[in-house]
C-alpha cells in the first residue's frame, strides 16, 4: 500500500516551518518524533476539561480522567500484545524502566559473582544502571562483542552465556547503527540457562511490530516521546510472574494496599510500581499516538521506513568521502556516517544551515564509538513522515559538503 504523505504530514504542525530560511527537513526521528495535532489537542483538552488525580477522586472529573488514563494502558497491551493491563508499568521513560528493574529485579536477585550480559551497541541507560547494580552487588558485567558490520557475533554471546548469567539486557535495535538484533533467538538461549531477559525497545517500537509474548522476554522497555507521542512517559512491560516477585521500586501513595507505623502492604500489579500522581496529561494523549500508528498501519509504516532507507543509503554511498558506520543486513531507518577529513559537528551544523535537522555526535553510545575508533557520527533517521524528496535533498547537501574536504 502507497500512503499519502502529504496527507501524514498535514497531521504534524511542527514540520510545516522554515529553519534558516529553508523548509524545515526533520532527520533526527531516532531521538524524538513529532506529534501530530491529535496528540497536542489531547494534551489541551485534559487541562481544559479534565484535570483532575486519577484512581482516589469519587467525582466526575476524577472518574473521566480515570478511565482515560487506563484506557491508555489497555491500548499499550494491544499494541505490544501482553496479556494483561497489569503488566503494563507507566514510568518516566526508557531510562526510568531499565533503573526500575535494576533497582527491583537486581536488588533481589543478583548477588555476588552472578552475571549480567549486555552488549557493544548498548545506549548508556542500558550501560550505567548495570555498572551500579553489579559495583553495589559485587557481580559481574560481561559486554557481547559486535562485528566491523555492527552485528552481534552469536558464538561470542553463546560462549558469554553461563549458569552463572541471571540477566540480559539487550537493546533491540541500536539507535546509533540502526541495527537490529536477533532478540527471538537471544532470549531463548538465556532462558535455557536460566536467566531472565530485558529487551530495550526505545528504537524498535516505532518501527517493528512487537509482540511480547512471541518474544517471551521477561521486561520489555520503551518511551513514548520515539512513538510520535509526548515527552517523559516510558513503559515497561513485565511478565506478571516476575513484577509479582520483586520489590517495589519507590516508596509513596497509589503502591501501597495499607500503611500503617509498623507496617505497610503492597499494592497489586501494576500500581505497585506507580507511587505517587503520575504523568497524567500525558498517558492519556499518548492513545492518540498509538491510535495515529494503528490507523496507518505498522506494516505499511515498516515498508515506507524500509524504502527509504534504502533510497538513502543507495544515494549517500556514491558520494565520494562518505563513510558509512553500521551496515548490518537488518536495520531500522537509520543512517549513521562520517564525512573523510571532516568532524561529525561541522557536517550537521552545515546540514542545519541548510534546513535539515541530524544528530551527531556519540548518541549516548560511547562504548560503542570507541569499538570503532570514532569521536561521533553524523546519524539521520526517518519517521512516516519523510519523503524521497527530502532525501534527495540530504544527499545533495551532503555531497556538497564532501567536496569541500574531498576534491
Amino acid at each position: 500500500m502507497s500512503l499519502n504523505i502529504e496527507k501524514i504530514r498535514s497531521m504534524f504542525p511542527v514540520l510545516h516551518q522554515e529553519v534558516h530560511g529553508r523548509p524545515l527537513i526533520y532527520f533526527d526521528n531516532a531521538a524524538t518524533t513529532q506529534k501530530p495535532k491529535s496528540v497536542i489537542d489531547a494534551l489541551s483538552r485534559y487541562y481544559e476539561f479534565d484535570n483532575a488525580n486519577i484512581h482516589r477522586g469519587a467525582h466526575a472529573l476524577a472518574d473521566r480522567a480515570t478511565r482515560y488514563f487506563e484506557n491508555t494502558r489497555e491500548s499499550i497491551r494491544d499494541f505490544i500484545n501482553a496479556r494483561e493491563e497489569a503488566e503494563i508499568i507507566f514510568t518516566k521513560g526508557t531510562t526510568e524502566s531499565i533503573n526500575l528493574v535494576a533497582a527491583t529485579f537486581g536488588r533481589k536477585f543478583i548477588h555476588k559473582g552472578d552475571e549480567i550480559l549486555i552488549s557493544t551497541m548498548e545506549h548508556h541507560s542500558n550501560i550505567v544502571p548495570w555498572q551500579m547494580l553489579c559495583e553495589e552487588k559485587e557481580a559481574i558485567l560481561k559486554v557481547i562483542p559486535i562485528t566491523e558490520e555492527g552485528e552481534i557475533i552469536w558464538e561470542s554471546f553463546l560462549q558469554l552465556l553461563t549458569e552463572k548469567t541471571k540477566l540480559v539486557s539487550i537493546v533491540h535495535a541500536s539507535n546509533a547503527l540502526g541495527t537490529i538484533n536477533p532478540i527471538k533467538n537471544i532470549v531463548a538461549k538465556a532462558h535455557e540457562v536460566g536467566a531472565k531477559v530485558l529487551i530495550d525497545g526505545a528504537q524498535s517500537t516505532s518501527h517493528l511490530d512487537i509482540n511480547v509474548q512471541e518474544l517471551d522476554c521477561d521486561f520489555f522497555a520503551f518511551s513514548a516521546h520515539k512513538l510520535y507521542g509526548p515527552t517523559g512517559l516510558g513503559v515497561l512491560y513485565g511478565k506478571r510472574e516476575v513484577l509479582e516477585s520483586i520489590p517495589p521500586y519507590q516508596g509513596g501513595g497509589e503502591m501501597i494496599k495499607e500503611v500503617s507505623f509498623e507496617k505497610t502492604t503492597f499494592n497489586e500489579i501494576p500500581f505497585k510500581f506507580e507511587a505517587g500522581t503520575p504523568n497524567i496529561a500525558d498517558v492519556i494523549a499518548f492513545k492518540k499516538s498509538l491510535d495515529f500508528i494503528k490507523e496507518i498501519g505498522k506494516s505499511d509504516i515498516k515498508s515506507h521506513e524500509d524504502d527509504l532507507l534504502q533510497y538513502a543509503a543507495n544515494g549517500l554511498n556514491e558520494i565520494k568521502g562518505f563513510i558509512p558506520v553500521g551496515t548490518a543486513k537488518e536495520k531500522v531507518s537509520v543512517i549513521s556516517f562520517n564525512i573523510q577529513g571532516m568532524h561529525p559537528f561541522d557536517v550537521g551544523m552545515m546540514l542545519d544551515a541548510k534546513g535539515i535537522a541530524v544528530r551527531t555526535g556519540h548518541h549516548c553510545t560511547q562504548p560503542l564509538m570507541q569499538r570503532f575508533g570514532l569521536e561521533g557520527t553524523v546519524r539521520a533517521s526517518f519517521a512516516v513522515y519523510n519523503s524521497k524528496s527530502e532525501i534527495d535533498q540530504l544527499v545533495e547537501s551532503v555531497a556538497r559538503i564532501a567536496k569541500i574536504k574531498n576534491k
